[in-house]
């Protein structure tokens, strides 16, 4: 039975393809290549170009391919762009995962692990932020996860297709061999941002804002490295193989790290000054995020590897010094 990774050309879908195909799983992969690279995806993997919005595309994928599970990862994530036009994000992804769930209907397919978000909870009650607290999304990113949410669930009551949504909080770090790593364009991430300038490529960092009420006034992130996230995605997809019933788990470290640490942990880690100055705060920006993960613990067996964000952003630089210009060295 086959594995369909959709998005699987991009930076978290890689790894999650990269980690399936150790663990011996046969494994498809769709991505229209928008954000994804086609020299991440795991050669012993197949490749299908196009988009998960396209259900004749879609149908023929399913018609070729015996699946048995689907793992979603194709969907925009960039908060500030989907301030700036929110009907993009709506159609992808929310109006993706229709497309998806109707190919998925017709062909018998009920088992779904997807890419959801902390932004689904939009500024927190309470931290840690549990899978049980208010979802009231800042931005239309987050609300248009929390769509995708919804709409999975009544799917569920009305064709039987089980999902389990994974969200998440701030993901980075790469494989640790230096494969494959992040390489987004233009990139919008903090650590890989925080590189570019260690490595000369940008004359400064901007941090975003220096007045939320944190520690120190920069916005605190909760981040989980990208394998244990890969890991996390597989668990979830035996969980539901084994007959677990349709639920959301949150991943993270259960730690918060401020902009402003995050850039000293690069300092240490890269031994470079790394400048740095202060902006105005984005829209849609939450102050603090934080994870409370255990029930992914308690229930999957989730245990992840990289706890230090030293060793996440170690993970980083290597695969920013193997690849200094991304998949265009490869």
């Amino acid at each position: 039975m086959t594995v369909l990774v959709l998005g699987g050309a991009g930076y978290i879908g890689s790894h999650a393809v990269d980690r399936l195909i150790e663990k011996g799983e046969d494994v498809a992969v769709v991505d229209n290549l928008v954000t994804g690279h086609a020299k991440a995806i795991n050669e012993n993997a197949r490749f299908y170009e196009g988009d998960i919005r396209d259900k004749a595309f879609m149908a023929d994928v399913f018609d070729r391919e015996n699946v048995d599970a689907v793992i979603h990862f194709a969907a925009f994530s960039i908060v500030p762009e989907s301030m700036k036009d929110p009907l993009k994000y709506f159609d992808n992804n929310t109006g993706g995962v229709i497309a998806l769930l109707e190919v998925m209907r017709d062909h018998n397919v009920n088992k779904i692990v997807f890419s959801s978000t902390a932004a689904t909870y939009g500024e927190p009650k309470q931290i840690p932020i549990k899978e049980t607290d208010p979802q009231d999304p800042t931005n239309p990113y987050g609300q248009s996860k929390l769509g995708m949410e919804k709409i999975m669930k009544w799917c569920d009551i009305a064709y039987g297709i089980k999902f389990v949504a994974l969200r998440y909080f701030n993901v980075a770090g790469a494989k640790p061999d230096g494969s494959i790593g992040e390489d987004h364009h233009p990139e919008t991430h903090l650590v890989p941002i925080i590189l570019q300038v260690a490595a000369g490529e940008r004359d400064q960092l901007q941090i975003f804002g220096d007045d939320y009420p944190t520690k120190d006034g920069t916005c605190v992130r909760d981040y989980v490295h990208v394998v244990d996230l890969a890991d996390a995605h597989i668990l979830a997809m035996e969980y539901l193989n084994n007959g677990g019933e349709s639920t959301a788990f949150n991943l993270g470290s259960s730690t918060g790290f401020s902009n402003m640490e995050m850039l000293q942990a690069a300092r240490d880690v890269t031994g470079q000054e790394i400048p740095a100055e202060m902006a105005p705060r984005r829209p849609g920006d939450p102050s603090t995020l934080i994870a409370a993960s255990d029930k992914a613990r308690d229930v999957l067996g989730w245990d992840p590897q990289f706890d230090d964000v030293h060793e996440i952003i170690k993970t980083a630089w290597n695969w920013k010094q193997k690849h200094p210009n991304g998949y265009n060295d490869r």
